[in-house]
């Protein structure tokens, strides 16, 4: 039975899950409390305790050592910051695209200059260049040609920027492609 893709939704993936109060499992716990100072290893029921009294929350944030690692704290307060923390990461990142020029093996010397310039632009703000001819009929017989066209390109492009190929020119079928980026 085929499943609609309307109704089949994927989980989200809500990142890292943090275990609290009642639902730790380990006998002892490392605590450290809201003042980041180390109380020792206590057992959970008396680290819980120790929480609740205080008005707070334990929250296991390395559950890796023996025993894990847990902090007196907000829960809710703790994961808006980690939240936040995220989205400040994720906004800083800077994503790499490959951008695509296509040239063809008859290409005039005007369209060639202006494909140059595009692909300048395109190397100028840190994407990836990836240059291809789509060969069509009795082009295909040719293909040492458009092999020569890319090459040609590609030089013209280095004499400008240092440039890294990340793929070689490869023939697919009747395609020539070849990727290049900035040093």
């Amino acid at each position: 039975m085929r499943i609609h893709p309307k109704k089949f939704r994927r989980p989200v993936d809500t990142g890292p899950q943090y275990r609290a109060n009642l639902q730790i499992t380990a006998p002892e716990v490392r605590v450290i409390d809201e003042n980041g100072e180390n109380l020792g290893v206590l057992s959970t029921a008396e680290a819980v305790a120790a929480a609740q009294e205080r008005g707070y929350d334990l929250v296991e944030v390395d559950p890796r050592p023996v025993p894990p690692i847990c902090k007196i704290l907000n829960l809710g307060q703790f994961k808006y910051e980690r939240e936040r923390e995220a989205r400040k990461k994720k906004s800083k990142a800077k994503s790499v695209e490959v951008k695509g020029i296509r040239l063809s093996p008859r290409i005039g010397q005007h369209d060639l200059e202006t494909r140059l310039r595009t692909a300048e632009s395109f190397l100028e703000d840190g994407d990836k260049v990836k240059v291809e001819i789509i060969l069509r009929g009795r082009e295909k017989a040719f293909a040492h040609l458009a092999r020569g066209v890319i090459e040609s390109f590609v030089k013209q492009l280095n004499e400008k920027y240092p440039l890294v190929t990340e793929q070689p020119i490869q023939v697919q079928g009747g395609q020539l492609t070849t990727i290049v980026g900035k040093k």
